[in-house]
């Protein structure tokens, strides 16, 4: 079961000529109703804008429209995939139907940390790695990694070398860090 992030109602503003959801407005709610918690739950969104300079920016995106959305429809907004480097996030939502259970939309993510004094990519600090290990562990068995289009463009050896040598130094080299 994926884990639920929201829910949204469809209002009339977010129809077009169609008389269905307009795409854009897709990504307003995966963004507004989906990144941005996830964000603030990894200690990464508003807040931390504010506070520390750093937050995330999407430089990549792959939406699929699945089936309509209508006015007053509402819509659950579900995290089905996580992962994360050491600089990096991808993530996977899905938008399905409240009522009805269809799945509406998908929409995969890769994310760079940024500092947004220096507008440059920057490394998570450890509060913050920390933070996802503990969500990815605690919700792994809730994700699904079929068909993901980003996962190559993490960078997963050299972080996953670099924790483990982190580890072994502090256990066997005390002080040595």
């Amino acid at each position: 079961m994926p884990v639920f992030l929201s829910s949204q109602k469809i209002v009339k503003d977010w129809i077009d000529y169609n008389n269905h959801m307009n795409v854009s407005y897709y990504l307003l709610i995966f963004d507004k109703f989906g990144a941005d918690i996830l964000n603030d739950t990894f200690k990464m969104g508003e807040h931390s804008a504010k506070t520390t300079g750093k937050s995330t920016m999407i430089v990549e995106s792959n939406i699929t429209y699945n089936q309509e959305l209508r006015v007053d429809d509402e819509v659950d907004i579900n995290l089905i995939y996580f992962d994360h480097d050491k600089k990096r996030l991808q993530y996977k939502m899905e938008m399905v139907h409240k009522e009805k259970k269809f799945l509406a939309s998908t929409i995969e993510v890769l994310a760079l940390y940024v500092d947004l004094n220096s507008r440059k990519v920057s490394e998570f600090e450890d509060e913050k790695i920390k933070i996802m290990d503990n969500y990815s562990k605690k919700n792994s068995s809730n994700f699904n990694n079929k068909n993901l289009k980003f996962s190559s463009k993490l960078k997963k050896n050299w972080y996953n070398f670099q924790f483990a040598a982190r580890s072994y130094t502090k256990n066997y080299w005390p002080g040595a860090l």
